[in-house]
Order: C-alpha cells, then sequence, then structure tokens
C-alpha cells in the first residue's frame, strides 16, 4: 500500500526504554513519520540527540530525521503538539491519573492516541487490543467518540508486555476450551526501563516480585478475550535478560486436544490479519518449534523483526493437561511494535485521516 502523504507522528515519552524503541521502529517506515518528540520539562527545548548523548539504548543509532528535532514538554508544549501530530504514541511514566487527564487532553483535540500505558485499560469505552485476537474490539471507537463528542480523536490502548509470549498460543487453542492457565513469566530488564548498565544489581540475580505485574497479568486477557477467557493465575519473576519475556504455562481445557491437534492448530492459527499488508505485521504470528531445548531467548526473540511469538516444549501435565514455553520480545511485540501495528490497522480501517 502506497499512500501520497505519512502520517505525522508524536512521541510521548521519547527519552524513555519504550520511546526510544518507537523512534527506532518508525525510521523508515513507509506510512508514519516522525515529527515530534516530548518528555520531562527538563529535557525540554533541547535536541533529542543532545539529550540521549550517552543514554540511547537501541542498537541502532538515532534516526537522524530525529536527531535535531527539538524535545516538547508534555504538557506545557500541548498546543504545539496537537497541531503538528495526527497521531501520538503514548510512553509517559507518570501516575495513572496524569497520564489519562494528558491522554485525553490530547484525544479531545482530534489526535489519535495509541497507548503503551496501563492507565486507560479497564476505561469502558477504550479498546485493548492485540490486532491479531480481538481487531473487531477497534469498533467500539464509534462509541468512544459518540460518549466523548469527538470527531477525529480517539484513544486504544495495548495490553501488558507479560501477555503477549502465552496469550496468543492459549487463544489459538481455543477451540479446545481452555479452563485454567497457570502461568510463570521470566521478563527482561527492559520491560523495566533498564538496561545491565544502570541496574548491576540485576547481574547474576532474580526477583520475584514486579509491582503490579501479576493483576495485569492474569486480568488484562479477560478485556481482550472476552467470553470463554479461562482462569489465569500468574507469577512474574524480573530475570538477568536484557530483552524478551519468557512463559512457562500449564492448561487444564474442557476438551483435551491431541498433541498434533495442539500443532495443528498453531501452526494453522487464522490470523485476520491476513491480507491487509500491515508494515508491521509478522508474515507468520505463532511458530511452533519442535526441539526440546527452545525456545531460547537469545536465538527467538527477533523472530519475525520483534513481532512473532514462539512456543514449544509441549508436554502432558500429570495435574492438569498440557503445559509449554512461549516467548516473545518485550520492547517490540510487548510494547513500541504492538502500539505501531494497532495505529496500522487503524489506519487500515480508515480511523487515521
Amino acid at each position: 500500500m502506497i499512500i501520497n502523504k505519512k502520517i505525522r507522528v508524536g512521541i510521548l515519552g521519547a527519552t524513555g526504554m519504550v520511546g526510544q524503541r518507537f523512534i527506532s521502529l518508525l525510521e523508515n517506515h513507509p506510512w508514519f513519520e516522525v515529527v515530534s518528540v516530548a518528555a520531562s520539562p527538563q529535557s525540554a527545548g533541547k535536541k533529542y540527540s543532545e539529550v540521549m548523548n550517552g543514554r540511547w539504548n537501541m542498537k541502532t543509532l538515532i534516526p537522524e530525521k530525529v536527531r535535531d528535532i527539538i524535545i516538547k514538554a508534555v504538557e506545557k508544549d500541548f498546543d504545539e503538539i496537537a497541531k503538528e501530530a495526527d497521531l501520538i504514541f503514548s510512553a509517559i511514566d507518570l501516575d495513572k491519573e496524569k497520564i489519562k487527564e494528558i491522554e485525553e487532553r490530547y484525544a479531545a483535540a482530534g489526535v489519535a492516541v495509541v497507548s503503551n500505558n496501563s492507565a486507560h485499560r479497564w476505561t469502558e469505552d477504550v479498546p485493548m487490543v492485540i490486532p491479531e485476537i480481538n481487531p473487531h474490539h477497534l469498533s467500539l471507537i464509534d462509541i468512544q467518540r459518540k460518549n466523548r463528542g469527538w470527531k477525529k480523536g480517539l484513544l486504544v490502548v495495548k495490553p501488558n508486555c507479560s501477555l503477549q509470549s502465552y496469550l496468543p498460543v492459549v487463544y489459538a487453542l481455543k477451540e479446545f476450551k481452555p479452563k485454567y492457565v497457570f502461568v510463570t513469566t521470566l521478563q527482561a530488564i527492559s520491560g523495566a526501563g533498564k538496561t545491565f548498565e544502570s541496574w548491576p544489581e540485576i547481574a547474576d540475580n532474580c526477583i520475584p516480585f514486579i509491582k503490579g505485574e501479576e493483576e495485569k497479568t492474569e486480568k488484562e486477557p479477560m478485556k481482550i478475550w472476552g467470553a470463554g477467557c479461562p482462569d489465569i493465575s500468574a507469577t512474574c519473576i524480573r530475570v538477568p535478560i536484557s530483552d524478551g519475556h519468557m512463559a512457562s504455562v500449564a492448561v487444564k481445557f474442557e476438551k483435551k486436544p491431541l498433541p498434533e491437534e495442539i500443532i495443528n492448530a498453531i501452526e494453522n492459527f487464522k490470523n485476520p490479519l491476513s491480507g491487509l499488508e500491515l508494515p508491521s505485521a509478522p508474515e507468520k504470528f505463532i511458530h511452533y518449534l519442535s526441539e526440546d531445548d527452545r525456545p531460547q531467548t537469545k536465538l527467538e526473540r527477533d523472530y519475525e523483526n520483534g513481532m512473532g511469538i514462539t512456543c514449544g516444549r509441549f508436554r502432558g501435565d500429570k495435574n492438569l493437561d498440557w503445559k509449554f514455553v512461549a516467548l516473545s520480545h518485550n520492547t517490540i511485540r510487548g510494547a513500541a511494535g504492538g502500539a505501531i501495528l494497532i495505529a496500522e490497522l487503524l489506519y487500515k480501517k480508515g480511523y487515521l485521516k
């Protein structure tokens, strides 16, 4: 798909880990172009490259088109940012009520807001979307606009990064009616906005608590899946890995599938994005690995440019039915990449103009 004029993009929270990932992923995007970056008042008024000197954590260089953009303040420069951008990706790190206020203000000004934050995930008229699972929930935007009197603006959120590894695999097996899911997530430090240099305490260490993560991991699937969502119990652990969230999962089904039925359901998952030609969509969303020692974080986190899910080690469970291991890239599929994919779908559906 070729467009005559690119959608102008602003990024709120552009200096953080997820903000950096947005900038990196959007460098050569065929539909979207970064024209505005915003952060805290302390960074405002300076060139992006100046502020990010020694702080840029991506493997690629800061894009040339972004290096000299002057950073704006998220709130103080609201009018200017709202005028410059058609689409905003929100990755700001503030308290929830302040985030709600800021995101709603931009949407009310006619800007499409796709948020990586948790603040609006349980707002009734705000869709929370994994495009390959519940793209139809975007129709809620029509109700949202009617409720709020927004003619052009909109607000959509993506779910927590911890869901991305295991939920797509369980959803691919929905024909067998999964009833109970027990999941332990092993989550990378980039999910906390950290590197090994900025968080030396994590070396040779695991931390068995991530504030708020288990509640999100257990509850957010209910809004995405809807009726028939299994009952989920989660334990979330921070591990000394740079990128990539792994999940160890055990499932009880109403109709226990055979091994070949599991593999067939995963390998032949009907992706609702097929044929839409979205630039960030993986060619194959979920990939089953038959080797005993896969998936591995280093080997699989960049599968499908970080937008795909890998899984393996399917084996019987003496207390439930089946258990498996799955993996996703937390700052690509689980954060910036997932949000960009939502925006691409919004554009394809005519919500971005």
